[in-house]
């Protein structure tokens, strides 16, 4: 534009803030100059770097021999940008101090000059004179216009098919004119035409409008129902209401409007919401909802996950960013009930993923079968037990590796990742899943391939289950069973005994003894260690117990009517809350390195009924989910002495389908959620009546479900189509609050984890082998204020309706 020492600049509402020139406020139009200095801008070149406003004059601002820089606001957009720049010291006087030019200082002169020579004179008001024509009113009277002339009105008439009809113009020869003169008539110019203005003025008296509101109590939703007989009429009276006057009056003096009626019907909607397509055309056109589940990570494998569906998902419960999967084959109806027609073909791991890096598994577990379950110990995250497909319950000793996992993230950072590298790395995962040998050994040779741990110990085969162990759960450190049922206090504070169930109608708890099996003569312990030689890297935390190991109780649940068994899927114990123990107070129990004072099982012994307190306070009342959709209420305490115990049992069929998920709140021990098939159940330990809350059957199947873990009305329900359906009792109770599409596939597994008190986790598993993580929004993660009494308070109403419901019910039936 003429001025090569101005560079016009964008400022960002952060650089303004940072040098103190924010529009209006800082700067304005009239004061429009900021000075700043030369040091402060080439810290913040060197701050923000390539970011920063000024790094396009860079070169300009270095080579600036002065000390602050001029920069003007340029609120007229003169140079293209709202700031610009003046790179030389010459121009930035010019603007801060303008000189006066030469015609200014001429003014001033002349000002001055007639300041002197004016004289001042006193005010004289003026006085009235009487007019004295002169001869200039004759003057006037003759130069106005007077009509003298009559004037003579034409009126112009046209037909009116001629309106509008094209006109055709033609060349004409003057000469053929007479006189050879055509002659141009004037005409009136529209254009120069005085319109006359009309203007329409209205006015209507209205009465004031005044405005009010109210507020009705919102109440919660209550499921009622209503039972109506119709009223039924004679043969004689249906033929006499028929055939009467009245009737044939009715229908003649309504068949008109019912008519219009019916046609309005098939024209539009009666019944559409407005207001609801009102919302969804708001959400539709880009106003993002305050609950959401946001993609964080995501984690498959195309060796170990390739069609195979993630059966169970745990976080580890002291490390940070390590979780681990299972997975197993997808097996129809009738390869369930023959297993022995399943070839595996693909080997059975547990899978260990860390947040920090995406691409290749931490650890890997190797498991005789597919795992259909599995949960890290309370006491010592570093054992894990799980259960088979084929029934037996195995344990692994992971605390060889321990540091691997902990150092996951240091090892990560060492490893530049780029898009080749990505790319070469799936591929790399592509050429060893084809070319993969039956023998663990060669897949643990390649150096890309985490560690593999062997099992510790394995189950006896014919004292397992007879079918897939479904669910598995240690008991808590402060008590242990005996063989007679009976609870006792754990003085040692060390989780020795899990329980789980099986299809296989039975419920077994399992024991870790301390003490070893005796000795074997000689003969028949050199053909043992010929047979079963352990390789060296398997630790021998359970030696003694493996492939010998046995169930401590059995519970053979029966029907009480009949012979037939339930068969279990999902259970639930009221004494599962417990909380795992930091990385630094966690005693291990490997038995490889540690002295014998400092074994947790080496310092436990078999202990004596006589010598342990037994706990009277200590709930053995179990909830049960089984394959026929039937929840199970029942208690493991034996009255009787025998090996199998058969307690007294109490059955509500709700579900339709096999229970997916039954889980107990973490705020309230006594509530209880169920899944599957359609529906979902909330339960209250207690209350026979049925379920405090059942949801209306949906369209598609409930694979999964969870509680969240810091709001108490909350949960998440996965479903077959991808979705999550995510409820909150405190807004609804008849529908989630929101669902978010996280899969093409069905979910299989929801696990929720607090990273930190402002992020929180949520994993979702699908049928296609691909672990989703989602980030937790704030409104999901964080109560509200009195949630935890407000959802009790929810419950105690829901069961005081049950109640009400159940007497109402019983006095009907008195009544009839």
């Amino acid at each position: 534009i003429g001025h090569p020492e101005i560079f016009p600049l964008v400022f960002t509402t952060k650089t303004q803030e940072i040098f103190n020139c924010r529009v209006d406020e800082d700067v304005t139009e009239e004061n429009c100059f900021k000075l700043i200095k030369k040091e402060d801008i080439i810290q913040d070149l060197k701050t923000r770097a390539t970011i920063s406003d000024f790094h396009p004059v860079k070169k300009v601002v270095l080579e600036y021999p002065g000390e602050e820089l001029l920069v003007v606001f340029d609120a007229k957009f003169q140079y293209g940008q709202n700031f610009y720049i003046v790179a030389s010291e010459e121009a930035k006087e010019n603007l801060l101090k303008p000189p006066e030019t030469a015609e200014e200082k001429d003014d001033d002169k002349e000002e001055e000059n007639r300041e002197e020579t004016l004289e001042v004179h006193p005010y004289k008001p003026p006085v009235h004179k009487p007019w004295v024509s002169l001869g200039s009113e004759k003057e006037v009277e003759e130069e106005s216009v007077k009509d003298t002339v009559t004037k003579i009105k034409y009126m112009i008439s046209r037909v009116r098919r001629k309106f509008g009809a094209p006109i055709t113009f033609t060349d004409k020869n003057a000469s053929h004119v007479k006189d050879s003169y055509v002659e141009c008539t004037s005409y009136q110019d529209k254009t120069f035409s005085i319109k006359m203005l009309e203007k329409d003025v209205g006015v209507q008296m209205v009465p004031k409008v005044r405005e009010a509101s109210t507020q009705t109590k919102w109440t919660y939703p209550k499921n009622a129902a209503t039972q109506y007989f119709p009223r039924q009429l004679s043969n004689e009276e249906k033929e006499e209401s028929l055939s009467s006057e009245k009737l044939k009056e009715f229908l003649t003096s309504v068949h008109l409007r019912m008519e219009i009626a019916l046609q309005q019907n098939e024209i539009m909607n009666a019944f559409f919401d407005d207001w609801k397509a009102l919302a969804e055309d708001e959400s539709s056109s880009g106003g993002k909802p305050d609950v959401y589940l946001k993609a964080y990570q995501s984690f498959t494998d195309l060796r170990y996950l390739k069609d195979r569906t993630i059966s169970c998902v745990c976080w580890h419960p002291t490390i940070c960013g390590i979780i681990a999967v299972s997975a197993r084959v997808w097996l129809s109806y009738e390869e369930q009930v023959n297993l022995s027609d399943k070839s595996l073909l693909q080997q059975s791991v547990i899978l260990f993923w860390s947040f920090f890096d995406p691409i290749h598994p931490q650890l890997m577990l190797e498991c005789p079968e597919d795992i259909y379950c599995f949960q890290f110990s309370p006491s010592d995250p570093n054992i894990i037990a799980g259960g088979c497909i084929n029934g037996q319950v195995v344990l692994w000793d992971i605390s060889q590796h321990e540091e691997k996992l902990q150092n996951a993230k240091t090892v990560a950072d060492g490893i530049k990742v780029t898009a080749v590298n990505m790319v070469n790395a799936s591929i790399l995962n592509i050429l060893q899943y084809i070319c993969m040998s039956p023998s663990l050994m060669q897949v643990q040779q390649s150096s890309t391939e985490p560690p593999l741990v062997r099992y510790c110990a394995v189950s006896s085969i014919q004292n397992s289950h007879k079918k897939p162990v479904t669910d598995i759960h240690w008991l808590p450190d402060y008590f242990e069973d005996n063989r007679m049922g009976a609870t006792f206090e754990n003085r040692a504070e060390i989780c020795v005994q899990l329980v789980t169930c099986s299809p296989d109608c039975s419920i077994l708890f399992w024991d870790i003894p301390a003490t070893k099996l005796p000795e074997q003569p000689s003969s028949e312990k050199v053909k043992e260690e010929e047979i079963f030689c352990m390789p060296p890297d398997v630790p021998d935390t359970f030696k003694h117990l493996d492939l010998c190991w046995k169930p401590l109780i059995k519970i053979n649940l029966r029907k009480s009517d009949t012979n037939t068994e339930y068969s279990p899927v999902r259970i639930s114990l009221k004494e599962l809350h417990y909380h795992y123990k930091t990385s630094e107070k966690v005693q291990s129990l490997n038995t490889l390195e540690v002295p014998a004072k400092d074994n947790p099982y080496t310092e436990m012994s078999t202990p004596s009924s006589k010598n342990l307190k037994v706990l009277e306070n200590i709930s053995t009342d179990f909830f049960v989910g089984t394959e026929d959709g039937e929840i199970v209420y029942s208690n493991w305490k034996m009255e009787i002495d025998s090996d199998s115990a058969k307690p007294h049992t109490q059955k509500y069929t709700i579900h339709t389908e096999t229970i997916n998920t039954l889980q107990r709140s973490p705020f309230f021990k006594d509530i209880v959620l169920s899944v599957g098939g359609q529906n979902f159940a909330i339960w209250k330990e207690g209350v026979t009546n049925g379920p405090i809350l059942q949801s209306s059957c949906s369209a598609g199947r409930h694979t999964a479900g969870q509680w969240s873990l810091t709001r108490p009305g909350v949960f998440f329900i996965g479903r077959d189509d991808g979705n999550i359906d995510i409820w909150d009792l405190l807004r609804k109770t008849h529908e989630p609050s929101h669902f978010q599409n996280i899969s093409e596939s069905m979910i299989t597994f929801i696990s929720p984890w607090i990273a930190s008190p402002k992020q929180h986790f949520l994993a979702v598993s699908d049928g296609l082998g691909v672990l989703h993580v989602l980030e937790i929004c704030q409104t999901l993660s964080h109560p509200s204020r009195n949630e935890h009494a407000n959802v009790l308070d929810y419950f105690e109403r829901e069961v005081k309706y049950l109640k009400y419901c159940e007497q109402e019910f019983q006095e009907y039936q008195e009544f009839q």
